[in-house]
């Protein structure tokens, strides 16, 4: 029963991907949900939301998760090290109103706090438990905490909230001086 439900949820989503070309992202999220992850409301997934154990996914509400991002709920090394065994397994929890950073990767057993950003290519080997705390790195440390990048970033923020795509090149190309400087 749940096999046909999510084969009929794939074939949903590729018509209307083909056809319709609309925003499908409601309905991948329905079938990681079909596929035991829970996931809260108001979340962007630019990145399955799925492992090999699917359940053992947790995603608070209004958390995005860019592009690339790997979760990864077990660890065959167990079979190199152990006779009668052959994997570790950990549950991932991200908080509420998070962000996961592009090609990030979640390990096993990790727990993000609310209001935790993750830094592009970061690997979380660790849970984290100070809420507001930015982390980055392999592996990934605390590097700051959201007051810190707001007041540091005001005056570089865009808002393209409703705007068309023109809209917001006209709005990018006209005010240079935001651009971020490394």
């Amino acid at each position: 029963m749940i096999k046909n439900k999510l084969l009929w949820l794939r074939i949903k989503i590729n018509v209307c991907e083909k056809i319709f070309h609309r925003d499908v992202m409601e309905l991948k999220l329905e079938r990681y949900r079909m596929e035991g992850a829970e996931i809260g409301k108001n979340v962007r997934a630019f990145s399955p939301i799925s492992s090999s154990e699917p359940y053992l996914l947790s995603v608070g509400n209004n958390v995005t998760i860019s592009t690339g991002v790997k979760f990864c709920t077990h660890d065959n090394s167990a079979v190199k090290i152990f006779n009668d065994g052959t994997d570790f397994v950990g549950s991932i929890r991200i908080g509420d109103h998070s962000f996961i950073g592009m090609n990030a990767i979640i390990m096993g057993g990790v727990k993000l706090p609310e209001h935790c950003i993750v830094g592009a290519g970061s690997i979380v080997t660790k849970s984290f438990l100070e809420e507001g705390c930015v982390i980055a790195g392999n592996p990934a440390r605390i590097i700051g905490n959201i007051k810190e990048i707001r007041d540091r970033n005001r005056n570089k923020v865009f808002n393209f909230r409703g705007m068309s795509q023109m809209e917001k090149k006209k709005e990018i190309l006209s005010h240079s001086e935001k651009y971020i400087q490394k």
